[in-house]
């Protein structure tokens, strides 16, 4: 077990920050919506308020990902937070939707490089078996944004002016940034300088960032602009989903030479499956934030802002089992037993919440949301170390960028399945409606949009078409519900397929924090003696002749953790290892043998 200085923790306390930003404002625009709306005139438009931050956010992850290995993770990470800065001014400032839009767009490409930035220089500074507790706090931040999002963005709205909303960003994120440019100094290779931009890979993530705005332009039409048979709903998603079956194509060929998202990160028993792990609870946490709100408001007739505090036993739970699970898993080495007990928790929770309905005590829907959350909470700090358990340390800036868009991605889906479930299912109850007028209005995706305390006050004057309303949302929420347990259960078979492995003790990175080491990580284990000196200094090899084995090499070298010099049209190339692990040696050496 290793114990951390000063320098590691300021640096956890930025990052926290920096993600309770990029999770706040993917949250507190859903209250406040309506006031700005008043404010800059209604329009067409204003969903991609909301839905802009979501596209970007999860469009460009995997891009910052892959540049992380090329241009260094700290300017990656300072770009990130002072993208998501000139985002919030332009957000906070602007005269129009379009301004706001554009700012929002901003917003969450910041955001989105934010949250992948976050976890890759948390898996630099930390050996994996630690990972978890870190990412557990970070998390907690994260899960605590999240959930006040829609109190804070009511409560600005109606107190004070939605403009704060924006505004009050820019100090937590200026001291986040001056934090992480005055302490996060990670060490970072200029050798290949030279050709650096030829190393991006452009037409992948051309390819996956146009795919994904295409089904998420869809999802966003789909039952509010258009019925989801509608031909401009089905060609954006199909044309989507085709879109990022090419780009895993792509991305196994050897036309790209350093992929965004490499099939190999996917090529075991442990990743693979934890990648499906969590794609389903990002959806499942997404449906829960997404659909309590509609009971609060809809069936308890709580307002936007009651409704947000109603849902705070969420945060008050996950946080404290996200941090003990992520204590747990850096304990025990075992991350198994905390998926199965998280999907377990969720079965249970949903089930809890498919029961609500209008007489349902006060205890009962606490309790309900506290279960599910639970189970979020120990899912959130497990997840990403299973995943980069199997694979290289060299491999661990890609992984989490994929980690990041498939969470991304889930919650996306998280959105649009249970809404097309609840949609489709008040449809069909409608029948039970015996005014016409009310009736239409609720038909084809108006009962969400009606799920408010406002509207459920005009039927006061009608007792019985309200009570015969109530039961088309108590009911039509049942289903939702009752899908999510499906969820939970698959998430919980999915887990005997995940092959359990021990997490490594040792830090494998060159990317590590440089300034004052002794301060940062103390090894107090056997093997902390494989990082105190370089195990190898020079090895020599053959350079390729074939094209695409000389980038190879090159992207390897410097992947790998060695310091190339030398020329490459000379008969050997002189690699320096900076340090390394014995898995470092064997692969060097695989390596020779190959060329």
């Amino acid at each position: 077990m290793a114990s951390y200085g000063w320098h590691l923790w300021t640096v956890i306390v930025a990052l926290s920050f920096a993600s309770l930003l990029s999770a706040l404002d993917s949250s507190i625009i859903s209250t406040a919506l309506p006031t700005i709306m008043h404010d800059l005139g209604s329009s067409p438009a204003y969903p991609w308020v909301a839905n802009g931050y979501f596209l970007t956010s999860t469009a460009f992850q995997p891009l910052f990902g892959q540049t992380a290995n090329i241009f260094g993770r700290r300017i990656l990470t300072l770009s990130a937070v002072l993208l998501f800065t000139i985002g919030s001014a332009i957000s906070g400032s602007a005269a129009t939707i379009a301004a706001l839009i554009a700012g929002r767009l901003i917003q969450g490409i910041g955001g989105g490089g934010i949250n992948v930035m976050t976890q890759i220089v948390v898996s630099d500074l930390v050996p994996l078996r630690d990972r978890s507790r870190f990412m557990s706090i970070i998390f907690s931040f994260y899960s605590i944004a999240l959930s006040i999002g829609p109190v804070v963005g009511g409560a600005l709205a109606e107190h004070s002016s939605w403009r704060w909303i924006f505004y009050l960003n820019l100090p937590i994120a200026g001291v986040s940034f001056a934090s992480l440019l005055l302490f996060l100094h990670v060490p970072y290779s200029p050798d290949l300088r030279s050709n650096i931009f030829r190393r991006v890979d452009l037409a992948g993530n051309s390819l996956l960032i146009a795919s994904v705005i295409s089904v998420l332009i869809a999802l966003t039409w789909a039952g509010s602009e258009y019925p989801w048979s509608s031909w401009r709903v089905l060609v954006p998603l199909i044309l989507g989903i085709l879109g990022i079956a090419g780009f895993l194509i792509l991305e196994s060929t050897t036309l790209i030479s350093e992929p965004t998202m490499p099939i190999r990160i996917f090529a075991n028993r442990t990743s693979l499956p934890s990648f499906g792990l969590s794609f389903i609870h990002s959806m499942l946490t997404y449906w829960v934030s997404n659909y309590l709100p509609v009971y609060f408001q809809a069936v308890l007739e709580a307002t936007p802002t009651g409704s947000g505090v109603d849902a705070l036993p969420s945060v008050f739970i996950a946080m404290p089992f996200a941090i003990a699970a992520g204590f747990g898993l850096s304990f025990f080495n075992r991350f198994k037993p905390f998926m199965f007990a998280g999907f377990a928790f969720l079965a249970a929770g949903y089930g809890m919440l498919s029961l609500l309905d209008r007489s349902s005590s006060t205890a009962y829907w606490a309790a309900s949301q506290g279960v599910a959350a639970a189970g979020t909470g120990m899912l959130m700090s497990v997840a990403l170390p299973a995943i980069q358990a199997p694979l290289a340390e060299a491999d661990q800036a890609i992984t989490t960028a994929a980690w990041g868009f498939v969470r991304s991605f889930g919650g996306v889906w998280g959105v649009a399945i249970p809404t097309a479930i609840f949609n489709s299912q008040a449809n069909s109850l409608l029948y039970r409606v015996s005014d016409d007028m009310i009736r239409s209005r609720l038909a084809n995706g108006g009962a969400y949009a009606l799920a408010t305390r406002s509207f459920m006050m005009t039927l006061n004057s009608q007792p019985i078409i309200k009570g015969q309303v109530l039961s088309v949302y108590v009911d039509s929420l049942k289903l939702v519900w009752q899908v999510g347990i499906a969820f939970s259960l698959l998430g919980f078979a999915v887990t005997f397929i995940v092959k359990g492995i021990p997490l490594r003790e040792n830090l494998g990175t060159h990317f590590g924090n440089s300034p004052d080491e002794k301060d940062q990580i103390d090894e107090k284990d056997d093997n902390s003696s494989l990082m105190d000196e370089p195990l190898v200094e020079h090895v020599y090899v053959t350079p390729p002749r074939h094209t695409k084995r000389r980038e190879f090499a090159r992207s390897f070298c410097y992947l790998s953790s060695l310091h190339l010099s030398g020329n490459w049209g000379m008969e050997a190339l002189d690699l320096m290892r900076y340090s390394g692990t014995k898995h470092g040696i064997e692969t060097i050496h695989e390596y020779d043998t190959w060329i």
